[in-house]
């Protein structure tokens, strides 16, 4: 693969990950213990003397990120392998046949792992 366009898309990935870190940062903490691993953090809305509805409402609140956090996190992981791929030159190469995917997926979605016909 042509090395210029390796590049843009290397680029391209690492702003979308500065992105996803910023996004996830803004309701979850790193987990110190498990690498590329992010907790979502409890919402705090009062004190302990809190009434019942807001504890509901934190229990809602947390419920809801969950899926979220589990999306962006799996988004950040494909990010990253594929920024290991560029730097151990193996970039592009479907994981299901071994051949190299079209410059164009890869344009659309950088931390593409197959070619769309061999999901």
């Amino acid at each position: 693969m042509n090395q210029e366009i390796v590049s843009k898309l290397k680029n391209k990935l690492i702003e979308e990950k500065k992105l996803l870190e910023e996004e996830l940062s803004s309701f979850a903490h790193k987990d110190p213990e498990v690498k590329n691993n992010w907790e979502t953090d409890f919402p705090q809305f009062g004190d302990e003397r809190t009434e019942q509805d807001e504890n509901a409402n934190e229990v809602e609140e947390y419920s809801n990120a969950l899926p979220i956090e589990y999306a962006l996190e799996t988004r950040l992981q494909n990010i990253d392998l594929a920024l290991e791929k560029i730097e151990n030159k193996n970039y592009g190469v479907c994981e299901s046949c071994g051949k190299q995917i079209e410059t164009e997926r890869l344009e659309v979605e950088p931390s593409a792992r197959t070619h769309v016909h061999c999901k």
